[in-house]
């Protein structure tokens, strides 16, 4: 690929000319590398053949992570094959890949070897478990990886089994964002000394990170095991979500003093009548009231009442009602592409703002054009798509 590509008007973006490898994979890869298509990569998607054996499952024909990215189909369990995406390492700066340890190494394209093709590369490995311990050969999901990192025991009601929070913390925050992450700083770091180096992104590592706090409060007596007691995890009544009257719901987070006030003026509740804020034996009591209260009126009411107040309530928006509420509208929160909406690229920059750009065709589509940019001549291009090794 040594013509540098640049997709959409983003030449002006943070990652512009940055080329990117992105094995295909599912959920935190690809999420991964749309966070650095937004940001100006060029992010090639090396897919398997659709035809002639198992290939990821497009589970969403409108994928929002495809956006920005190109991409193309090659058979891996050929020497040309290899040989092709040997040829791309050689001129690309990064490579993502999200299988189980030993898998690149035996396709002959793990860290040793990129690295030695391309001493610049940086080369993420985006897996559950990370690269070593008992676990690394093991299968795996976001719910076991943030379950073996502590963070999953920190989601549940007193009383109650934990509840994880759909994928989002395995997944995405602890995967894919920190991956994207590791990648820039690799990349910043290659400035100084002009090597690139292995990124082990591993779930089970970013969830652990993403709960530091909870070291912190727990080390320090400001929390306790009892889940579903503590002043985050749904124990105060104050920081909790109620039912209104039309079903729907409000979020509540007035921990501080003078926001606890503005939230009991809100509410019409007679202070006098309430324990003191933080008398912790007496928060169930205090919940039931609060619950009583806010389902007398609607979410429309309780918002009409609030908004505007620094009382830290906020209604809980449906997915499908995000796009319509006012803030998120005049901050552009979401984009639409064929009818789907999806998240604006975060975060934001001021002199260089990431781009959402509309995802391309179906999957190979660009097959060509890379190859023909790798240097192919035309009747080679022929021959590998004549025998099986590209489609």
């Amino acid at each position: 690929m040594s013509a540098k590509r640049e997709i959409g008007s983003g030449n002006n973006r943070p990652l512009a000319g940055v080329r990117v490898i992105e094995m295909a994979g599912l959920a935190p890869s690809p999420y991964c590398g749309m966070i650095l298509s937004d940001f100006g990569a060029d992010v090639v998607v090396v897919d398997r053949l659709s035809k002639g054996g198992p290939e990821i499952p497009n589970v969403m024909p409108k994928n929002p992570f495809d956006r920005g990215k190109r991409s193309m189909r090659v058979n891996l369990k050929t020497p040309e094959g290899i040989d092709i995406i040997k040829r791309m390492i050689k001129d690309s700066d990064v490579l993502i890949e999200p299988y189980r340890p030993g898998v690149m190494e035996g396709l002959e394209l793990g860290p040793e070897e990129a690295l030695m093709l391309n001493p610049r590369l940086v080369y993420a490995r985006l897996t559950g478990w990370g690269q070593k311990g008992p676990y690394a050969g093991m299968a795996g999901h976001d719910i076991d990886y943030i379950a073996l990192s502590g963070a999953l025991s920190l989601f549940r009601r007193k009383g109650e089994k934990p509840l994880p929070p759909c994928n989002t913390l395995g997944d995405f925050a602890g995967g894919g964002m920190l991956c994207a992450l590791g990648i820039v700083l690799a990349l910043f770091e290659r400035e100084r000394s002009g090597k690139g180096q292995v990124v082990d992104a591993a779930m089970v590592d970013g969830a652990s990170s993403l709960i530091t706090m909870f070291y912190g409060l727990l080390g320090n007596n400001l929390m306790s095991l009892d889940i579903g007691t503590n002043l985050l995890d749904s124990g105060a009544p104050f920081y909790e979500t109620y039912e209104t009257a039309d079903g729907k719901f409000l979020a509540v987070g007035a921990i501080e003093g003078r926001f606890y006030k503005e939230l009991i003026t809100g509410l019409g509740i007679d202070p006098s009548s309430l324990p003191d804020q933080l008398d912790m034996a007496r928060w169930p009591e205090m919940k039931e009231r609060f619950a009583q209260v806010i389902r007398t009126k609607t979410r429309e009411d309780w918002m009409n009442i609030f908004e505007g107040k620094d009382a830290c309530v906020a209604p809980v928006l449906d997915l499908n009602e995000v796009m319509e509420h006012p803030h998120n509208r005049e901050r552009d929160l979401l984009v639409e592409f064929d009818g789907l909406p999806q998240p604006a690229p975060a975060p934001r920059l001021s002199r260089t703002p990431g781009e959402a750009v509309k995802p391309g065709l179906p999957r190979g589509t660009h097959t060509r054009e890379v190859l023909e940019q790798l240097g192919y001549a035309p009747e080679r291009l022929e021959a590998l798509f004549g025998k099986g090794i590209m489609e």
